[in-house]
C-alpha cells in the first residue's frame, strides 16, 4: 500500500482550494479578458492534457503555436482551435530529444508570434511501468526529454517572457513528489522539474524577475499515454 505523507495531502488541498477560490471569484469573463490575444506556446498538445489546454486557449482568443511529435495530429488540432476561436493557431513538428528543435520552437514563436506571453512544458517521453531494469541509457534518454528540453526551452525564452511579464506553466507529477515503485525513470525525471523550476521561482523573487512559474502536480490520469508513463 502506498502512503502519501499527509502534511503534504494537506498543502495539496489548501493551494487546491485556493485556486478553486480565486478563479471563482475572477469568474469566466475575467479569465477570457486575462487570455485574450496572448501569444502562448504549448508542447505536447497532439493528444491529452496538452490538447485540451490548446482548445482552453483557443475558447479564450490566444495566438497559439503547439508542438508535438506527430504532425497528422497537430494539424486537425490547430484545425479545431481555429474553430474554437484562436486568434491564430499554428504547429511545429519535432522531437524534444534534440535540444536544437527545442529552442527552434521558441524561435518560431518569436518569428511568427512576435513574442511570447505564456510558455506551457506538458511533453512527455515514452517510459515503461514495471520494475527498474538498470538501463541507464533510457534514463538518459528520458532526462533530455522530460527535463532537458524543458530547460532549454525555458532559457530560449526567457528573453521574451521577461518583456512581456509572463509565465512558464510546468505540468508535472506526484511522481515528482513521492518515490511510486515502477516509475523510476519517469519519477527521476520529474523530480528534476520540481527542482529546477522551484529554484528558479526563488531566484527570480531574489531578482525581482517578474516572470510567474505554475507547477502543476497531477495524478495519474488516463490520457491515452498511461501505459506508457
Amino acid at each position: 500500500v502506498l502512503k502519501v505523507n499527509l502534511s503534504l495531502r494537506k498543502n495539496i488541498k489548501s493551494h487546491l482550494s485556493v485556486l478553486h477560490r480565486n478563479c471563482t471569484e475572477l469568474g469566466p469573463n475575467h479569465v477570457r479578458e486575462m487570455l485574450k490575444g496572448k501569444r502562448v506556446i504549448v508542447t505536447g498538445a497532439s493528444t491529452g492534457i496538452g490538447e485540451q489546454m490548446a482548445y482552453h486557449l483557443a475558447r479564450m482568443g490566444s495566438h497559439i503555436l503547439i508542438t508535438a511529435r506527430t504532425e497528422a495530429k497537430l494539424q486537425k488540432v490547430v484545425e479545431r482551435c481555429l474553430e474554437l476561436g484562436a486568434a491564430s493557431a499554428r504547429y511545429v513538428s519535432g522531437t524534444m530529444e534534440d535540444m536544437a528543435f527545442a529552442e527552434h520552437v521558441v524561435k518560431e514563436a518569436e518569428a511568427s508570434l512576435g513574442g511570447l506571453d505564456m510558455l506551457i512544458l506538458n511533453h512527455v517521453g515514452t517510459s515503461y511501468f514495471g520494475y527498474f531494469d538498470g538501463d541507464v541509457g533510457h534514463v538518459r534518454k528520458l532526462l533530455e526529454i522530460n527535463f532537458l528540453s524543458y530547460v532549454a526551452m525555458t532559457v530560449s525564452a526567457l528573453p521574451m517572457l521577461k518583456e512581456s511579464e509572463g509565465s512558464i506553466v510546468v505540468v508535472s507529477s506526484m511522481a515528482g513528489k513521492v518515490g511510486f515503485p515502477f516509475t523510476v525513470p519517469y519519477s527521476a525525471t520529474k523530480f528534476a522539474l520540481d527542482g529546477f523550476f522551484s529554484s528558479l521561482r526563488q531566484e527570480f523573487s531574489i531578482q525581482s524577475v517578474n516572470v510567474s512559474i505554475t507547477l502543476c502536480i497531477l495524478g495519474f490520469i488516463d490520457t491515452g499515454k498511461s501505459s506508457a508513463v
